[in-house]
């Protein structure tokens, strides 16, 4: 008897000579995998285009805020400045953004903003006594180290404290603009988005600043600081700056 099937039969599910496709078998309606999707939609999902293609509008990166039609940038456009993607995202990390504030301009500003706050401060160091300079033949050393040490010295140390601190910290939160900054045409911003900073950033930012300077370090940190705005690449950032996640630009 031959082997051979009737014209028309398929061929049995066991034939090894039968090509099977390697994904799953189509169903017997005709629809499987080599078909078209219902509706002619992409097989990644409805709306008829590439699933790779951006959602209408423009990509959510285009503008500050995410999404078509979002207001232009606090600096200026439309575009969202590329902070964060940095180096790393082999973009300009300074596209997008104002210019850095010259190392002049900041140094000025702050050098205004000192005398802002220390001349009432030396007012009212005379009012708690100011310093007494003259000695009894010892060692004046010895007798301007009794001085800071004693509870005066401290009383006044807070009262600086509080000063500088609470004035960068409300005027850095208000506008990101000092008095020494306005005159210089110079802003602080977050460096991430360039919005005004918040509280805690200005917060932070100022404390780090004036902790330092005003209760151990003194000239030491100022030197610190100068060195690491000079040093740092490629946002200008002062340790201050780093703190607060901020950055100084010039403003019109």
């Amino acid at each position: 008897m031959s082997n051979d099937q009737p014209p028309g039969t398929p061929p049995p599910d066991d034939d090894p000579f039968r090509k099977r496709p390697d994904g799953p078998t189509p169903p017997p309606d005709g629809s499987g995998a080599g078909g078209p999707p219902p509706g002619g939609g992409s097989p990644y999902g409805s709306g008829g285009g590439s699933p790779y293609e951006p959602p209408p509008g423009g990509s959510p990166y285009d503008t500050p805020g995410g999404g078509a039609g979002a207001p232009g940038g606090p600096y200026g456009g439309g575009q969202q400045p590329p902070y964060g993607q940095g180096p790393y995202g082999g973009q300009d990390p300074l596209a997008g953004m104002p210019p850095l504030a010259p190392f002049g301009k900041r140094l000025v500003a702050r050098i205004v903003d000192i005398l802002i706050i220390a001349v009432p401060l030396a007012l009212i160091s005379l009012l708690l006594g100011g310093w007494d300079w003259t000695t009894d033949g010892g060692d004046d050393w010895d007798e301007i180290t009794d001085q800071v040490n004693t509870g005066r010295q401290w009383l006044f140390t807070l009262i600086s404290l509080v000063a500088y601190i609470g004035y960068d910290t409300l005027m850095t939160k208000k506008d990101g603009r000092t008095v020494g900054k306005r005159l210089m045409k110079l802003r602080v911003a977050m460096l991430n988005d360039g919005r005004t900073p918040d509280t805690s950033a200005s917060l932070m930012r100022a404390v780090v600043l004036w902790v330092p300077a005003l209760v151990c370090c003194y000239c030491v940190w100022w030197l610190v600081i100068l060195i690491t705005v000079v040093a740092d690449r490629p946002y200008k950032q002062g340790l201050h700056d780093k703190a607060g996640k901020t950055v100084v630009v010039s403003a019109p």
